[in-house]
């Protein structure tokens, strides 16, 4: 998938900053120097360990749906394979290798898969530009990303890889196809379509951003009339909204941008029939019935069907009709269309209101849209704020029809006040409106819908902004169409036993004329499989949506005889956990949760939505930008890797920033992470404690001595910080914090874990500690993790499946708290009390303290307060 954002958020100051300022260089630091004076070297070691890993295919499957292990299925967005990860995508998929390491630790069955969005116009452009095919560049790409995914030690099951560009993926979309077109889901319809000159293709409604195509920001969005196959997506409407109340482990911000995208609005369609006998009537969409006696005009779109009929051959009327074109046009490809500067004519001809028969003038209006609605509206300058505008502007009549209740009893001159205009407020009572008047908005809506529909002109009726999914695409590199057009026979279905129907290989590629495939005379010259006449193929191929709206349903289980295995996909979906970017929130995850509908729906799948939570992660900025090969502003993890090691550069992302904020990039940072992994190694590796087997492990805690139970009970709190870290908003940055302050305490207590120290701890508690130590690293950096767990004796290759440690309350709580002793809110002294002191031996302690004494000699205590753990507040005049 491309990663696209529109805007830049401020990177949130790094809350775990100073960590890294205050940790020691190991240059200069004596006691732990080592005897040749050399750093960790990470890469040597990242290596080993990746070669090992490399060799060992079952290392991170799943075990089988029977184990009796509750399951965790944690997915990131799959990429667009362009040939070289970058930093955020490092960022992405260390996010999500963390969590499923955690989870493995936890016993959990856990699927952690990758694959590839490798279909797409950027293969095209590639080919142009390179001279090369697009699956000769594409399959090259994925092997370049593939490797470098390797290299950073991401924990996935390369088993059930998948690439969308490939047969064995592609034929599912087309089987999908067929089952949509055989429910009446897809179908082929002659419409408006968005066009984008650089792509040479359609582009569905979410494509288009700000007016302008979403991979070319700065190419306007032309309009076009074509015949486009589309997808019935606005049948589930409705279900796509109610569904959102339902889904708590989705963003606010993304379920908003959901609720909004979908536009539901109620109101009523109301007929009205033309003036003179004509049979034509206006169908008119109002979210305000009962405003209808105070309409004043109709407004049609400029591409309403009827226009054309009642501009007739008129030259001016002509004229202003390409004018308000343009208008939209322009105000489209600024992006905000509710601000064109509102133009109208009246059209000559009037409309008859069905309520009061009245004549209503019929005028065109560039205001007015055709994708919204019917595109006509009835106009109530006096209760809309747009009409107003337009009915100042031409002079149209405004008429109040609504009041606030508080006006409706009349002062004594016998008229209410008029409100300011526009008055839009619902919590209002009719006037004007004949059998109406006196009923309530609300009241009024209802009864007059009734009315327009038992007298055959109208009724309450939902509209929705969504509309359907246009996928056809004028391109090469996607999915066939599988559909034929026989002179005889019509539209016909590809026979399923033929699918998949192939992109034909080493076709000539041109952004012009069209879908490349439509030279190919072998590709689309075929017999008819009902008459054995000539039939003709489809030649667009399948917008790209299609196929990421369900890859992570083949992932579950990648057959060749279906889609999925059905059993196995109930199993794992909903997905635990889904992991991208907020700027797919209205095409890829809409999308995709259509998908999941529609195949519940078909009896494949039993889950209704494809996600039980979704994470989206900030962007990776550098020099105020987000990272964009176009911007020249890209940190390649490969020159990271080199110097820093593959644990620095992935830990560097989780520590930089929380995980949901934007991270700015600084070469420096990473710096810093990796003398911290250095300190780490040489902490173990110095000094490493391994039990031999059966020696036991156990040791008595009131038995250490206060730098080791300091030590101890440091351990516990950061196993309980992690802990809660990976259960609740994911702020990794205090995870890495909390290690590195682990880390400082175990070094300022260096002579108990030195064996040739005069002073040591218990074997059994330096072995606690550096194992736990080591397990809670493993997560974020897996290499080292992997190292220093062998370097204590361990098997490695049971690091990944180890059980987590657990926090004892009962060690991480503190002997001794830091009081704060205020006069009235402001600090005067400290104290050191007890933890979980009584109220009134802290008062009594802070009442004595000299700092305390002397500030109170003038003063009078009004009262004391305590609050436990955290301060005094002494209220004094």
């Amino acid at each position: 998938m491309a990663d696209q954002q529109k805007s830049i958020q401020k990177p949130s100051p790094d809350p775990s900053a100073d960590i890294l300022e205050q940790a020691p260089d190991l240059a200069t630091e004596p006691r732990l120097r080592a005897a040749d004076d050399t750093r960790y070297d990470p890469i040597p070691v990242e290596q080993k360990w990746a070669a090992l890993w490399e060799n060992d295919l079952t290392r991170y499957a799943p075990e089988p749906i029977t184990c009796g292990k509750p399951k965790y299925y944690v997915v990131e967005m799959l990429p667009y394979p362009s040939g070289a990860l970058h930093m955020g995508h490092v960022r992405n998929y260390a996010i999500g290798d963390a969590l499923a390491r955690y989870m493995w630790m936890s016993g959990h069955n856990v699927l952690h898969p990758m694959g590839w969005d490798s279909f797409g116009l950027p293969a095209e452009n590639a080919a142009i530009k390179n001279k090369r095919q697009p699956r000769e560049w594409t399959l090259n790409n994925i092997a370049a990303m593939k490797a470098q995914m390797k290299r950073l030690g991401f924990s996935y099951d390369w088993s059930r890889e998948i690439a969308t560009c490939l047969p064995e993926y592609y034929r599912w979309n087309q089987w999908f196809f067929l089952k949509l077109f055989e429910k009446g889901l897809a179908y082929r319809k002659k419409s408006k379509v968005n066009w984008c000159q650089n792509c040479a293709t359609v582009l569905a409604n979410e494509q288009v951003v700000n007016g302008c195509c979403w991979r070319h920001e700065g190419t306007p969005v032309e309009q076009r009339e074509l015949e486009q196959w589309a997808l019935r997506i606005t049948d589930y409407s409705e279900e796509l909204l109610q569904g959102l109340d339902h889904m708590e482990g989705w963003p606010e911000r993304v379920r908003t941008m959901q609720r909004n995208w979908i536009g539901r609005s109620e109101g009523a369609n109301v007929d009205f029939k033309l003036d003179g006998g004509s049979e034509s009537k206006i169908t008119v969409f109002t979210t305000r019935i009962d405003t209808i006696y105070g309409a004043t005009s109709l407004q049609l779109a400029p591409q309403h069907p009827l226009v054309a009929e009642l501009v007739g051959n008129d030259p001016a009327k002509i004229a202003h009709l390409e004018e308000m074109l343009l208008d939209q046009k322009k105000a489209r490809e600024a992006g905000d269309i509710g601000s064109v500067d509102k133009k109208g004519f009246f059209t000559g001809y009037c409309a008859i209101n069905p309520f009061n028969q009245e004549r209503v003038p019929i005028w065109v209006a560039n205001y007015i849209l055709m994708d919204y609605g019917t595109g006509a509206i009835m106009s109530v300058p006096a209760h809309d704020e747009r009409d107003f505008e337009f009915a100042n502007k031409y002079g149209i009549e405004v008429r109040i029809v609504i009041l606030p209740r508080r006006e409706q009893e009349p002062p004594e001159t016998g008229q209410p006040e008029q409100p300011v205009l526009p008055f839009v407020a619902e919590d209002s009572l009719l006037i004007n409106s004949g059998p109406f008047s006196g009923l309530a908005c609300e009241d009024a809506q209802k009864k007059m819908a009734e009315y327009a529909e038992q007298n055959g002109f109208g009724k309450a009726t939902v509209t929705y902004r969504l509309k359907d999914w246009g996928i056809s695409r004028q391109r090469y590199w996607g999915t066939p169409i599988p559909i034929l057009y026989c002179e005889k026979c019509g539209l016909v279905p590809v026979p399923e036993d033929q699918l998949p129907v192939l992109l034909p290989e080493n076709v000539e590629i041109t952004l012009a004329g069209g879908s490349p495939l439509t030279r190919v005379k072998e590709f689309y010259e075929v017999p008819c499989p009902k008459c054995g006449g000539i039939a003709r193929r489809e030649s667009d191929t399948m917008d790209t949506f299609v196929d990421s709206s369900w890859y992570f349903y083949r992932y579950t289980s990648p057959i060749d005889t279906a889609p999925f295995d059905s059993k196995i996909a109930n199993y794992w979906f909903p997905m635990d956990q889904y992991i991208g970017g907020v700027e797919h929130a209205i095409l890829h995850l809409m999308y995709s949760r259509f998908w999941t509908k529609f195949m519940r729906d078909i009896g494949l799948i039993n889950n209704d939505e494809p996600a039980q939570r979704l994470f989206t992660q900030g962007m990776v900025i550098k020099n105020g930008a987000k990272m964009s090969k176009s911007l020249g502003n890209v940190v390649s993890p490969d020159d990271m890797v080199a110097r820093y090691g593959a644990d620095a550069t992935r830990l560097y992302t989780l520590f930089a920033s929380p995980p949901d904020r934007d991270l700015d990039w600084q070469d420096q940072g990473v710096e810093g992470v990796y003398r911290f992994l250095s300190r780490l190694h040489r902490f173990i590796t110095e000094n490493p404690v391994s039990l031999a087997p059966g020696e036991s492990s156990d040791y008595e805690v009131s038995a250490l001595t206060p730098g080791a139970r300091k030590v101890l009970r440091k351990l516990h709190q950061t196993i309980q910080r992690i802990t809660d870290d990976f259960q609740g908003r994911w702020h990794f940055n205090t995870s890495v914090a909390a290690m590195m302050e682990l880390l400082n305490a175990c070094m300022a207590e260096q002579e108990i874990f030195a064996t040739h120290g005069t002073a040591p701890a218990p074997k059994a508690f330096r072995a606690d500690v550096q194992r736990k130590l080591v397990l809670l690293l493993s997560p974020f950096a897996p290499y080292l993790a992997a190292e220093l767990w062998s370097t204590l004796g361990e098997d490695p290759n049971a690091l990944l499946r180890h059980p987590w440690p657990l926090a004892d309350p009962i060690l991480a709580k503190e002997d001794e708290v830091e009081i704060v002793v205020q006069f009235n809110g402001k600090v005067r002294s400290r104290l050191t009390v007890p933890h979980d002191a009584a109220d009134d031996a802290v008062r009594e302690a802070a009442l004595n303290d000299e700092k305390v004494k002397e500030a109170l000699a003038s003063k009078q205590i009004v009262k004391v307060i305590v609050v436990k753990n955290k301060l005094v507040n002494i209220v004094v005049r």
